[in-house]
This record gives C-alpha cells, sequence and structure tokens, in this order.
C-alpha cells in the first residue's frame, strides 16, 4: 500500500505536523505539503458554457503525485472550526478536476482510496473540531472513499501537542497500512 500524506498548514514543523508524524513517519509515507505548491482558488464556471477555463498553477502536480497512492492522510490546523485555506482550497478545485477531460477517472480513482485526518485546534478541539470530521467524512462518501478514522489533537502555542498525550498515543494507532 502507497500512502500519502496531504498536509493542509502553512506553518512548517508546527503542532499539526508533529502529530501527523507520529500517525504517519517521515520515512512511510510521501507528504505533500500544500504551502510548497501555488494552488489557485476556484473559480465556479461550473455553468458557463465553455465550462471551467484551464489555471495554471500546481493543482494538477498535486492530484497526480496523491493519485499514485492507496492510503490518503488529510493533516490540517483547526482554523475557526474547518479546516486550513490551503486545503480548502486544494479540495474546493476537486469541483474543477472532474470536468477536466484528462481527469475523468478522478472520482473513480478517489473511490478506491482511503482516507484519514489528522486536526490539531486549541478551542476545545475534541467538541469543536467535530464539524471539521463531518465534512470530510462527507466529501469522502461523496467520492466514494473509505474514511477509516482521525485523530484531533489539541494545542494553542508552539509544541504545545507534545502535552497532548492521549493525541499523541492515538496517532501512533491510527494507521496499520505501513
Amino acid at each position: 500500500m502507497k500512502l500519502a500524506v496531504i498536509h493542509g498548514s502553512t506553518r512548517a514543523n508546527g503542532n499539526t505536523e508533529y502529530l501527523t508524524y507520529r500517525a504517519v513517519p517521515k520515512e512511510k509515507a510521501t507528504h505533500i505539503y500544500l504551502r510548497d505548491y501555488q494552488i489557485q482558488p476556484i473559480i465556479d464556471e461550473r455553468h458557463e458554457k465553455n465550462g471551467f477555463q484551464d489555471v495554471y498553477d500546481d493543482h494538477t502536480k498535486v492530484i497526480d503525485l496523491m493519485l499514485e497512492h492507496d492510503v490518503l492522510v488529510f493533516s490540517t490546523p483547526i482554523y475557526w472550526y474547518s479546516m486550513s485555506g490551503a486545503m480548502k482550497i486544494f479540495i474546493d478545485r476537486w469541483s474543477q478536476i472532474m470536468r477536466d477531460p484528462d481527469y475523468t477517472h478522478f472520482r473513480e480513482e478517489l473511490g478506491k482510496k482511503k482516507a484519514y485526518l489528522v486536526a490539531v485546534g486549541g478551542d476545545n478541539p475534541h467538541i469543536k473540531g467535530l464539524p471539521l470530521i463531518q465534512q470530510f467524512k462527507y466529501i469522502c462518501d461523496f467520492y466514494g472513499m473509505s474514511f477509516e478514522g482521525y485523530v484531533i489533537g489539541k494545542a494553542s502555542k508552539p509544541e504545545d501537542i507534545r502535552n497532548d498525550q492521549k493525541a499523541l498515543q492515538a496517532a501512533s494507532s491510527l494507521i496499520k497500512e505501513y
């Protein structure tokens, strides 16, 4: 099984990455850091006569890399009770990629994958992060992906996640694929 982690944090070496590396060590998977790519927000042209216009950015590079893997781990800080902006922009563009003639296989391919989520927040994340979990569940359901599990960590300041022993333990046993 090939495993990929899609990191949505804009901060390198932050709490979310630390918890994610507990779930999936760097050497055990392909780690894709969205902050290293230029991905434009979606311009919704679904109902335009000519459909979506081409966008010249790195979105398809990340899609191609993601599609090479069987298991996907989405890693995001909890920002305003949802996923990071970088993660949201990346996933929003899936509406466009599904209509791209070069990616007619996109939905079918996602349907073959397992998905996990690692999220870290500071404001009572085990309760207030639950809508984010539900959101990922709905995304997975739409594409037919199997949502296998999640871990939520609590951290507000740099390195706070090191104090959340429950989340660190849960992350260590989250994924059995590798």
